[in-house]
């Protein structure tokens, strides 16, 4: 894995100018990958996965299309670099975007970042305290989205599950949390999902609880059917027999009643019979439906109105993942104060080129279906002198 081992004055260069903070705007990080050398790998395992500045096997261009690369499969990866300034978001929005590139087309493995306040690099591990991890994750058929937020010690996971796009190209992930508590999140420029963050994650409990002192009446009819006291039994219900004796059953020829006891024929469900009879059920004039106990309100609850305020100063970002399948590429995270200034940087690095990585996928993918047309033909070919020259040898 890369790390900075550069000379202080040169390494410097390439943070100011990867890692720049936008005076002029609401942009306060925006990482575009033009050098991997401030990123610092941690050493809390000594077999973590190695990085590298890449644009990968396919790409819209071979500059602009650089990022940090994943390279090494059955790998954890841990990495971060820090922020030019701590971020704080009192009485501000808070808007953090990044893309990510699966073109190794993941099967398990997670695709998210993390941001962090002040910690050691170095031991960056996956029980390091964060405020946010955020972005894929997938292991098989179970895909998600984390928006995973710390609050009072423990991190709260996001309840909702929507789905994203399962191919091999980029695409952006962008997050919007607002002082009024809520938030709104985008795929590729798009709002998808929105809401609040006290419906939508279990920071507080809930608002109202069963009243421990009520109690169902004794009276309370909660079956919704019962038997309809006018049906009667046929009177030719049980005229057939349940079971009845196989007619096609045989007697084995190599039965001897001597050692093996009388032959009988085995017994099978009668066709003809109509089984057991049960009066029809009819609703229940009786029925109050289901019984719940009254609710009340919950003494244990308090409103937080700062459910959005980061707790500590953010100062890193972090990329601590799992893959089995290595080649993810991260780029352009960002982080700002206002949502349509960093989606205006969105449309303008993705949009401007997705129509060239998907043109660039389509002549890789075809251009990885004919190796493989002619890897079959060497082995076929292979076999086939192989077979020949065993039958000139038998002759």
């Amino acid at each position: 894995m890369l790390m900075c081992m550069r000379p202080v004055a040169v390494a410097c260069v390439f943070v100011a100018l990867a890692t720049v903070a936008t005076v002029h705007g609401a942009i306060h990080f925006h990482e575009k990958f033009s050098s991997i050398d401030h990123w610092t790998a941690s050493k809390a395992r000594s077999d973590y996965g190695k990085v590298e500045l890449s644009a990968g096997k396919f790409y819209a261009d071979a500059e602009k299309s650089k990022g940090l690369r994943l390279t090494e499969d059955a790998r954890f990866y841990a990495l971060s670099t820090p922020l030019p300034t701590p971020i704080t978001n009192e009485k501000k929005d808070f808007v953090v975007s990044f893309s990510v590139k699966h073109e190794q087309d993941l099967r398990c493995g997670g695709g998210y970042i993390k941001l962090l306040p002040q910690m050691d690099p170095a031991e960056l591990k996956g029980e390091t305290k964060y405020w946010l991890m955020f972005g894929p994750d997938r292991c098989g058929y179970d895909k998600k989205i984390h928006i995973i937020i710390s609050y009072n010690g423990a991190n709260r996971e996001w309840k909702k599950r929507p789905s994203y796009p399962d191919d091999r190209l980029t695409h952006v992930y962008t997050l919007h949390i607002t002082p009024s508590n809520s938030y709104e999140f985008f795929l590729d420029g798009v709002s998808k999902e929105k809401g609040t963050l006290e419906a939508d994650w279990d920071f507080l409990p809930e608002k109202e609880i069963d009243d421990p002192e009520d109690k169902k009446p004794a009276d309370w009819v909660d079956v919704p059917t019962i038997d309809d006291p006018e049906d009667k039994k046929p009177e030719d219900w049980d005229s057939e027999p349940e079971k009845i004796v196989d007619p096609e059953a045989k007697k084995p020829e190599d039965w001897n009643d001597a050692e093996d006891g009388a032959w009988e024929a085995p017994m099978i469900s009668n066709p003809k019979s109509k089984g057991p009879w049960a009066p029809r059920k009819i609703p229940n004039p009786a029925y109050k439906g289901p019984w719940a106990p009254r609710r009340i309100p919950n003494p244990a609850y308090k409103n937080d109105e700062e459910l959005y305020k980061i707790p500590e100063p953010l100062t890193h970002v972090g990329i601590d993942v799992w893959q089995v399948e290595s080649g993810s590429i991260f780029k352009d995270i960002i982080i700002g104060d206002d949502v349509k200034e960093v989606l205006d940087i969105v449309k303008s690095t993705y949009d401007g080129m997705k129509k060239a990585e998907e043109d660039a996928l389509a002549a890789f993918e075809k251009k990885e279906e004919q190796d493989e047309k002619e890897e079959d033909k060497k082995e076929t070919d292979g076999e086939e002198d192989k077979k020949k020259k065993e039958d000139k040898s038998d002759l």
